[in-house]
């Protein structure tokens, strides 16, 4: 993130937005400046993919749908945009330390143990990293101690667009969100690929609630895509995992989508269509 924050400070909050006497380095403008980055940079990254994904990739036949509610897409996106504020307040404090060099990212390729092929390996290591604490933290917000009070919010969309995809309660988005921050604190990590593997989860996160169930038959029982996370708004108790089925298949919490068995969202519209 201090990539970002310095290209932030050259460009704009130096000349333009603080006033001069105030050192970049300083920490209390770094917090500030890290809350403004990240509140704007979440909030582009939702609204922009969201609205893409939602107008060119969404199939808005699934609006027709008996359990899609009323005025859902507002809702959605009233719910995420008053909960990204608050998911900030801790990832700002992660971000922080991260500038503050703490973590383990690193600015040049020479400085990977193993050059260009540990930063290959290193984008492979956070995805099934990531993959295993979110399965385990998704799991766990199931549980009857926090799952009413934490994660039904995110489970009144039970036919879930674009938009739903970061509609949590605050306390639920960031504890999602933690294996990503926690990472590059215990593995190293190049900060340019630290920074596109963000966008990337954001955009993933997004496309698993797009309702478009194409997965490559091979990968159909590999990748955890939308038709996987459909089945777990609708049923609950199955498919926790954000990329791969490997942990549902481990915990016993896998199940083959609906979809791809001719009973999903889309075969129960054409069913009503058809009487």
């Amino acid at each position: 993130m201090d990539l970002v924050l310095e290209a932030a400070d050259r460009h704009l909050l130096t000349p333009y937005v603080y006033p001069t006497g105030w050192p970049e380095g300083e920490p209390c403008r770094q917090l500030l400046s890290l809350f403004l980055i990240t509140n704007l940079g979440a909030l582009a990254l939702y609204l922009l993919f969201g609205t893409l994904s939602y107008y060119f990739i969404f199939d808005h036949e699934l609006k027709k749908h008996p359990q899609f509610l009323e005025n859902q897409v507002c809702r959605e996106i009233c719910y995420a945009l008053r909960s990204l504020p608050w998911i900030s307040v801790p990832t700002v404090a992660l971000f922080f330390a991260e500038v503050r060099g703490y973590s383990k990212l690193y600015d040049n390729i020479e400085d990977s143990p193993y050059g260009w092929s540990g930063v290959f390996l290193s984008m492979l290591s956070f995805l099934f990293f990531t993959d295993m604490g979110i399965y385990w933290i998704h799991r766990g917000l199931h549980h009857k101690l926090f799952y009413k009070r934490f994660h039904k919010p995110h489970h009144l969309w039970k036919i879930a667009t674009p938009f739903a995809s970061h509609a949590f309660h605050p306390v639920d988005g960031f504890m999602q969100s933690l294996p990503y921050h926690i990472y590059p604190f215990l593995f190293p990590l190049h900060k340019v690929t630290y920074l596109g593997l963000y966008i990337f989860v954001n955009v993933w996160t997004i496309s698993i609630h797009d309702g478009d169930y194409r997965v490559p038959r091979f990968l159909r029982h590999v990748i955890n895509g939308s038709a996987h996370h459909t089945d777990h708004h609708l049923y609950f108790d199955y498919n926790y995992g954000q990329y791969f089925t490997l942990w549902d298949k481990i915990g016993g919490s896998y199940k083959s989508p609906t979809s791809f068995e001719g009973k999903g969202p889309h075969d129960y519209l054409r069913k009503l269509r058809e009487k």
